[in-house]
């Protein structure tokens, strides 16, 4: 059983930054792949950001040079640092996990498990 709880998100305007964090909580010790995907209103989910088993990141092109994944084992938190944040940014923000790795070219099917959100705003 894997359980993901996002924070962090909130309102920020055009260019600045915010990150948002994910906690984990399960019972194993595997290493999973992670993943931030966004929605907007009217939009397809999207993968913005993943990183595997063995700490290999991806990201979509629209936020490359912008954003940062990374995690820390101990703490079981995933982290998104947004830089340079623009109103296309605006979204709700998802956590999700999968025991097998994929890149943000796989989508949202793949993956098992994921948070609630946490909403993201970014005003112009």
């Amino acid at each position: 059983q894997v359980q993901l709880v996002e924070s962090g998100g909130g309102s920020v305007q055009a260019g600045g930054s915010l990150r948002i964090s994910c906690v984990m909580s399960t019972s194993t010790d595997f290493d999973y792949c992670m993943a931030w995907f966004r929605q907007a209103p009217g939009k397809k989910r999207e993968a913005v950001a993943t990183i595997d088993s063995d700490g290999i990141t991806s990201y979509v092109e629209s936020v490359k040079g912008r954003f940062t994944i990374s995690q820390d084992n101990k703490k079981r938190t995933l982290y998104l640092q947004m830089n340079g944040l623009k109103a296309e940014d605006t979204a709700m923000y998802y956590c999700a996990a999968d025991e097998v790795d994929y890149g943000v070219e796989s989508g949202p099917d793949p993956f098992a498990y994921w948070g609630q959100g946490t909403q993201v705003t970014v005003s112009s």
